[in-house]
């Protein structure tokens, strides 16, 4: 009988589980918030993730269970893993990726490098910390943000009065110092339950209105040293925190050349799209081994540079589909990986990836391909 694995979360990642899960003979389930999501052609279900009963059943027909999203909540979790369900990445690690003031105080205790920080509860807490930091600084709300949401740079205190208004009884603010970084870049590690490990190259990301828009792997100009560290940090992050599954660990270059840790995910993330075309083994492939207990697979590239441009938006007068074969015939190189969702302003519908041993060129055809669904 083929090991079922069931996934919460009906989005692109889940989607995108679903090719390699074929291959590897797993049984693939998804349990999707809504009708007609991303990973329809797998769900199983359709229900509230935030409910432990909805949650429960669908647990009961698989294996293991694993994530799109990191949302699920504890209370949830916790149940899941006291009803004997192998859970991965399990609540104890997941409970970092989903409260930033949790992930600051862990990865202090761990010694990974980040930015100075502070848990601030009122305008006079936060205005102090600016003070103390050059006057600037950016506010995040520790649950629930991404893509640049629940992230405000502010140069003053009572930018953020309207955060601490809707804060209830014991919550606070995340504010991190404003790191002078000369570029952003992410390291990938998949991890078994029994500890074994992987890494992938470590990348460069680029944003745009807080959302990812290119991913070039490896990180150009990055000496030895820089990307040892980074390689680094993400083992330690991986093994300090027991996390199973693929764990992006996002960090800032700075200029004066140090690396410091910004966010965490524990589930295929946006920094390693380039891999389904550009590794031996894809991000999605190696979750699903990681989360299966299979054993973890090579994480070579095929080429000397990969690139990944996400398509943001799409087309306002047409869908998707309508844009592939003007994609396909702008670069024959490229791979294109559409979402099945409604275009909308910002939001991420696909992404192109493309290989080769120029990385301009590889830059030109990737950029060639999104543009057509502009």
């Amino acid at each position: 009988m083929a090991l079922r694995v069931g996934v919460i979360g009906g989005g692109q990642l889940a989607r995108m589980m679903i090719a390699p899960a074929v291959e590897l003979g797993l049984d693939i389930r998804v349990l999707a918030e809504d009708e007609g999501m991303s990973a329809q052609l797998a769900a199983t279900a359709v229900g509230d993730y935030r409910d432990l009963d909805t949650v429960r059943r669908f647990a009961a027909d698989v294996d293991v269970i694993t994530f799109d999203h990191e949302h699920v909540p504890q209370e949830v979790l916790r149940a899941l893993v006291a009803d004997g369900v192998a859970v991965h990445p399990g609540p104890d690690a997941l409970q970092f990726a989903q409260d930033k003031l949790d992930m600051r105080a862990r990865l202090a205790e761990l010694g990974a490098p980040q930015p100075d920080w502070a848990r601030v509860a009122d305008v006079a807490e936060l205005q102090a910390f600016l003070d103390a930091h050059g006057g600037r600084g950016v506010v995040k709300t520790p649950r629930g943000g991404y893509d640049g949401k629940g992230v405000r740079v502010v140069a003053g205190a009572e930018e953020a009065a309207d955060w601490f208004a809707a804060l209830g009884a014991g919550d606070a603010l995340l504010v991190e110092e404003l790191v002078p970084f000369v570029r952003e870049l992410a390291q990938q590690v998949a991890r078994r339950p029994g500890g074994e490990s992987v890494s992938y190259p470590v990348v460069e990301t680029v944003q745009k209105d807080g959302v990812c828009a290119e991913v070039i792997a490896p990180a150009p100009g990055v000496d030895a040293a820089h990307l040892e560290e980074a390689a680094r940090i993400g083992r330690a992050i991986a093994e300090g925190l027991d996390v199973t599954g693929m764990l992006a660990v996002e960090m800032f270059q700075t200029e004066d050349g140090r690396i410091l840790v910004n966010e965490l995910a524990m589930r295929p993330h946006n920094s390693g799209h380039w891999s389904q075309d550009g590794a031996v083994t894809g991000q999605f492939e190696q979750h699903l081994r990681a989360v299966a207990d299979l054993p973890l697979g090579d994480t070579s590239p095929h080429a000397e540079w990969s690139v990944m441009i996400n398509i943001l938006g799409g087309p306002a007068d047409a869908g998707m589909l309508d844009r592939v074969p003007a994609a396909l015939a702008a670069s024959p190189n490229a791979k294109v990986h559409t979402y099945g969702k409604a275009p909308r302003p910002g939001r991420k519908v696909g992404h192109v990836n493309a290989s080769g041993t120029d990385l301009e060129a590889v830059l030109a055809e990737a950029r060639a391909a999104a543009a057509a669904f502009a």
